[in-house]
């Protein structure tokens, strides 16, 4: 089955953005970093979402993630579906830290149960078709609206939501052009999605999640 083992953020400083992961979030080896100067501007069509136990941790995170230097785009909240909020990273990556309890249950902690990369896409049902040829395997599915796949617990999970749909969620505009500055590492053969995400074979090891040529997109 198709997995994603690692996502690679393009940045223009990575050792400042490394700073940044390791002190708001604690991430190690599934976010890793390499240097881009490639033009992007608006969203750049994805949000990645960091799932914990309770609203205590959520709290925990976000408050790290903005004394590092994120900027807040959605304070965090009660809302229908649980508990969260969405930052920005310095990088320009958005993040959202959520959970799906409203109360908690114990002290805060570091915890982070699931990373979740959620792509936003022009047409949900033609790219989960794509998807499935791939050799992804679909979860749970709301028609036009929301698809998660499904994947190993040690695993970056997917999810497509509609483009503006998920700029929305995340509290940005949802008008963008240019590198979405992701790279997706996998351990199938590469490839580029109808929106553009490209997916690319992995040699693990080392400081960057690297296609299996070396090279740098």
């Amino acid at each position: 089955m198709t997995s994603i083992e690692c996502v690679t953020l393009e940045v223009t400083d990575p050792a400042a953005a490394k700073d940044f992961y390791s002190t708001a979030f604690g991430l190690a080896d599934q976010v890793r970093l390499r240097h881009s100067d490639t033009p992007t501007s608006g969203f750049r069509g994805f949000t990645m979402s960091l799932v914990v136990s309770q609203p205590s941790t959520a709290n925990s995170l976000v408050n790290s993630a903005l004394d590092a230097g994120a900027s807040s785009l959605k304070p965090a909240a009660k809302s229908m579906w649980g508990y969260g909020g969405a930052v920005q990273a310095p990088d320009g990556t958005i993040w959202t830290i959520a959970s799906s309890a409203k109360k908690d249950t114990g002290p805060p902690t570091r915890q982070i149960d699931e990373i979740v990369l959620l792509l936003g896409v022009d047409d949900v049902k033609a790219t989960k078709r794509y998807y499935v040829e791939q050799g992804l395997v679909v979860g749970r599915s709301f028609g036009s609206k929301y698809v998660e796949f499904k994947g190993s617990s040690n695993t970056i999970q997917l999810a497509l939501y509609g483009r503006r749909a998920l700029a929305k969620h995340a509290g940005v505009a949802a008008d963008g052009s240019g590198s979405h500055r992701l790279a997706i590492g996998t351990d199938a053969a590469s490839f580029t999605d109808p929106d553009g995400f490209a997916w690319e074979t992995l040699t693990m090891g080392g400081d960057e999640c690297a296609p299996s040529d070396g090279s740098a997109r």
